[in-house]
């Protein structure tokens, strides 16, 4: 299992401070984050963690004020961690995401169970439920699906109960793809293909649908990918960036031949669905 370290943060104002802070960690290899009443909880693998890129981005800010402790996390412990502070996710009444140790909640549509082990995606972060909302107001119905960063395969999965014919889930941590496997297996997703790997894949394949819920520098670096991976007519829904990133967002999907036909926002998160005409 992989060591991680933990940043917690307190962050004055605690809005936008922790919205700008995490989008700022995520750009430097901050992978997951659990937001708490005084500011953020950060995650990296320990063998990425730079003490000095922390400073830079510390010193060139002037939007909020931050004290931290960083902390190492055994890849052990994990499981430990995740049973005393996960608590399930309900979508707007129609997906609940919850761990295996949570009953399942009959009265919605799609009840999903997530076990991350190392890999951090439950659910809790703003763009997985923005996301999740487009998701639930997509035809999914005998599309092929990619979904772009899946993390622990929470969309990958919906995408399968959603009535996708084929779906395929990328990321570039091994330690993810191995949960999004276990994942899907657990919730019975058997038409999900999770791959260790990058955009450079994607040569010569199709999708109707392309999720990716990344952050915003790698969006702008891999919109071209996926317009040329999109079928006629197909759709992209695009978050992990922030408001105040959106003109830069727009001014990329425009160019590359996307239209905007939907927009979310949660605390200056977006969620955007665009279509290739």
């Amino acid at each position: 299992m992989v060591d991680y370290i933990e940043l917690n943060c307190t962050v004055n104002p605690l809005q936008p401070g922790t919205e700008i802070l995490t989008a700022q960690l995520s750009e430097n290899g901050f992978d997951s984050f659990v937001e708490t009443e005084k500011g953020v909880l950060a995650y990296i693998p320990a063998h990425l963690f730079l003490p000095d890129n922390l400073k830079e981005i510390l010193d060139n800010t002037n939007e909020y004020s931050i004290q931290y402790a960083a902390n190492l996390i055994k890849g052990k412990n994990w499981n430990e961690e995740w049973e005393n502070n996960f608590q399930p996710v309900k979508v707007d009444n129609r997906c609940y995401i919850r761990a295996s140790f949570h009953p399942a909640d009959v009265n919605v549509e799609f009840d999903i169970v997530i076990d991350p082990k190392m890999a951090f995606g439950t659910g809790h972060h703003e763009t997985t439920t923005l996301v999740v909302q487009q998701m639930l107001s997509t035809d999914f119905k005998n599309k092929t699906v990619l979904d772009m960063g899946c993390g622990t395969g929470i969309l990958a999965i919906l995408a399968s109960r959603l009535g996708a014919n084929s779906v395929t889930a990328i990321d570039n941590d091994p330690v993810a793809v191995e949960s999004a496997i276990e994942n899907s297996q657990k919730n019975k997703a058997l038409n999900v293909n999770s791959l260790c790997d990058n955009a450079s894949s994607l040569i010569n394949k199709k999708f109707d649908i392309i999720l990716a819920n990344i952050n915003r520098n790698i969006l702008l670096n891999d919109l071209s990918t996926y317009y040329a991976s999109l079928n006629q007519n197909g759709i992209v829904i695009l978050s992990g960036y922030l408001t105040n990133d959106v003109d830069a967002i727009h001014n990329k999907a425009l160019q590359v031949g996307l239209s905007l036909i939907d927009s979310k926002e949660n605390h200056d998160w977006l969620a955007q669905k665009f279509e290739k005409k």
